[in-house]
């Protein structure tokens, strides 16, 4: 991974993120980071549009949210020179997701040359954990994209 004197601006950090289709309409915000780390923060909306049957977010939108965080940190991490492309997600879902504001964070756990090891976990506005997840990457050159 390169190194840098020093660390990235707010600005800087935004511009390593487009904003996709799919990240607009789950509402992505970016709340925090720490690009040492390679850990991000990213607040959601839990739609109406999103809820199943019994009132509650569908665990797919949850996922999706997942994912929209846990690469975000291999970004960070990488300086924004590594894009995650995922080989493998696994979600546990531990309690239901009402509709509402919606707070994932994530953390590369280890980069190495060519794959990378992520975790997130899906927070409610008071905390409550509603789901984790674990991912593995195969990390793509930004120049490749």
């Amino acid at each position: 991974m390169p190194t840098r004197k020093a660390p990235l601006t707010d600005d800087e950090v935004k511009g390593l993120f487009p904003t996709p289709p799919c990240s607009e309409l789950l509402g992505w915000r970016l709340l925090g980071f720490d690009e040492d780390r390679g850990w991000v923060k990213i607040g959601f909306d839990g739609r109406a549009e999103f809820l199943n049957p019994a009132g509650r977010v569908q665990g797919g939108f949850l996922t999706a949210m997942l994912d929209d965080t846990m690469g975000p940190a291999v970004l960070l991490k990488s300086a924004g020179t590594m894009y995650p492309s995922s080989i493998d997600m696994n979600v546990s879902f531990l309690a239901a997701a009402r509709p509402g504001p919606l707070i994932c964070e994530a953390e590369v756990i280890r980069l190495g040359k060519t794959v990378g090891f992520v975790e997130g976990r899906l927070m409610d506005e008071d905390g409550r954990l509603l789901a984790r997840a674990t991912s593995s990457v195969i990390l793509v050159p930004a120049e490749r994209m």
